[in-house]
């Protein structure tokens, strides 16, 4: 009858173990100084982002590119950072809250070893006056527009040689009012030299476009539709002597048919 011979136990791979404990060790170290790195570059007053006040200028929170957006403001978004080290500045959020601000169209924060925090601001450009309607009233209060439909406050003491914008309301979306721009901007170049002429856009329906001339020193509105802009402006100014000696009184005038002009 044939024997059995019992298995032999393996042997413990000792180098195996050897190599797991000591990069274990390796893994651990290096965590540890992460965390030791991490704590004193909160800790460390060097690192402190030294301001006092958001209303007050610190040499430490350097602001780039305001011009007409509030600098105060600008500064205050960072204050619950003032006396913090900057590397527990949560900069991502910081830069949402100044894409918020009025006039601001883009922002950049960095961190600059060993304690500042640098802001650059690019402005929004405005490119129209926007008259807009006060809610149940016949009045109108004036803002500016950029190009994005983006509404901007008057800054004092500033003048800006800009069209005026109507047919715009500040409860319309941004998208909203951006096309009514876009839509003025291609009347405006269309019209090439003679936009200096137009004071004033109704972009309202912008397959309506209206606007509000200077011809011969009088303010004329003009219905010119949504194409074709300087050929019928150029043949309304051409027969406006005739047309003021048939309708005399009128002020408002349909360019929308190219092969007549109608006087209401």
């Amino acid at each position: 009858m044939p024997k059995l011979i019992a298995p032999s136990k393996p042997k413990p791979n000792w180098r195996l173990w050897l190599r797991v404990a000591a990069w274990s060790g390796v893994f651990m170290g290096v965590a540890w100084g992460g965390i030791e790195v991490h704590s004193f570059l909160l800790r460390d007053p060097r690192f402190e982002l030294a301001c006092e006040s958001a209303n007050r200028d610190c040499a430490n929170l350097e602001i780039h590119g305001t011009n007409f957006a509030n600098r105060a403001r600008v500064a205050a978004v960072f204050s619950p950072d003032f006396g913090r080290s900057i590397f527990d500045s949560p900069l991502a959020e910081r830069r949402r809250h100044l894409l918020a601000i009025d006039w601001v169209r883009t922002a950049a924060v960095t961190r600059v070893w060993p304690n500042r925090i640098v802001v650059t601001i690019t402005e929004r450009t405005p490119v129209a006056f926007a008259k807009l309607p006060m809610a149940n009233s016949a009045r109108h209060w004036m803002a500016l527009i950029d190009q994005d439909g983006v509404l901007l406050s008057l800054p004092s003491k500033v003048r800006f040689h800009l069209p005026v914008l109507s047919g715009i309301t500040d409860t319309q979306s941004d998208e909203e009012r951006m096309t009514r721009v876009h839509a003025m901007q291609h009347l405006l170049e269309d019209l090439g030299p003679q936009a200096k002429d137009i004071s004033e856009i109704n972009a309202a329906n912008v397959q309506e476009m209206r606007v509000v001339a200077d011809v011969d020193g009088q303010g004329v509105e003009l219905l010119l539709g949504d194409q074709h802009y300087r050929a019928r402006y150029q043949n309304f100014v051409s027969h406006y002597p005739d047309i003021r000696i048939h309708s005399e009184h009128a002020s408002t005038f349909d360019l929308r048919l190219d092969d007549r002009i109608l006087a209401r």
